[in-house]
């Protein structure tokens, strides 16, 4: 396959109940496949498809949205193809969950990230989620292999939240995101 072109555009769908889940893309976000395989079942997945992929077509992203109560939808696990990295995707991607999430009246939208995901950190937060939290040691505890990602090894879960309602950072040029 050919180099993706930057704001392509894709569809987003349901993953259907007899599909098997894009494990690729998942554990690209999340290394375990017995805590994918967790969220999953209680979860929704979505993938995004490019339309013009011929069949059977190959994810470019995925998001999984666990429903935490009436008020809050959490971003379980959200992916980006390494092929359609540093293209935009993943903002789209993100304002796409956020969208998905708001439909069924949720006031706050939630997600998690490793202290070390740098890149992760900030596209969160431009994209209008605020740090909540820190779950000190949750990868040590909840993960049996130590996990590296930009020389730094992830130990914390950082907690971040979209309110509903509140406005997102706006993009300044030169910064980069996902």
């Amino acid at each position: 396959m050919g180099e993706l072109a930057p704001e392509r555009d894709f569809y987003i769908r349901l993953l259907d109940s007899d599909e098997t889940p894009p494990y690729e893309l998942l554990l690209l976000a999340d290394p375990s496949r017995e805590m994918v395989d967790r969220y999953l079942k209680q979860g929704t997945c979505y993938i995004a498809v490019l339309p013009e992929e011929a069949l059977p077509q190959k994810p470019v992203g995925v998001f999984v949205l666990l429903l935490r109560d009436a008020e809050t939808v959490e971003i379980m696990n959200i992916a980006v193809r390494e092929d359609a990295q540093d293209k935009g995707i993943g903002t789209r991607l993100l304002q796409a969950a956020i969208e998905i999430a708001k439909a069924p009246g949720a006031r706050n939208i939630e997600i998690g990230t490793g202290n070390s995901s740098l890149q992760q950190l900030a596209l969160y937060q431009k994209c209008g989620f605020r740090i909540i939290g820190v779950d000190r040691d949750f990868f040590i505890r909840n993960y049996t292999e130590a996990i590296y990602e930009n020389g730094i090894q992830c130990r914390d879960m950082i907690r971040l939240r979209y309110e509903v309602g509140e406005k997102a950072l706006t993009r300044h040029s030169g910064d980069s995101i996902l």
